[in-house]
């Protein structure tokens, strides 16, 4: 038992995650993460309010098991799988971010972005609100979220799952080496 509480390899999360997506292909459905939200969002009666919920999202109620899976997933391997020590951070990631008053004493949750006092600032929730927008907008634009394009888009050889996925890491370089030191 002792694997189970140690890094996999990563071709055995790529294993797995193409065997996923080949029983999704065979069974003709299509993976992604937002797209639960409108699933969610219709199931409880958004289709009033709007004609964007209005479908049929029975034939997507599988797709909600994706979503609970993954939080209970993450609830079981940092509950119960965790190692008790975690891998260390190097020295010039802790460089980088001392650079910019972010502590490394909290591992890979420092306490400046991930603690119940950083609500409290307004700079944070500012943050927050427009990172939420931004992401919410940037999905719906995209149609669809890094998940559903990178993985499902992808192994589908499709060429706007490329583009949007060339777009996704142009954007996470743009916010990590320009907007993250400006912010902070």
């Amino acid at each position: 038992m002792d694997f189970l509480f140690q890094p996999w390899h990563w071709f055995v999360s790529g294993f797995l995650i193409a065997l996923t997506m080949l029983i999704l292909l065979l069974m003709g459905k299509r993976f992604g993460m937002s797209s639960n939200l409108r699933t969610f969002c219709a199931a409880c009666g958004a289709g009033k309010a709007s004609a964007f919920f209005r479908f049929d999202w029975k034939s997507d109620q599988w797709n909600l098991l994706v979503v609970f899976g993954a939080m209970l997933g993450g609830f079981v391997a940092s509950h119960y799988l965790s190692a008790a020590e975690m891998p260390a951070i190097s020295e010039a990631t802790k460089a980088s971010l001392s650079s910019i008053q972010v502590s490394v004493d909290n591992k890979y949750l420092p306490v400046e972005l991930f603690s119940i006092s950083a609500l409290s600032d307004i700079k944070t929730i500012v943050i927050l609100v427009i990172g939420g927008l931004s992401v919410g907008f940037g999905a719906r634009y995209a149609g669809g979220c890094t998940s559903g394009h990178a993985i499902s888009g992808l192994s589908n050889l499709q060429l706007p799952s490329l583009i949007a996925v060339i777009g996704f890491f142009i954007g996470g370089l743009v916010m990590v080496h320009l907007l993250f030191p400006l912010i902070f």
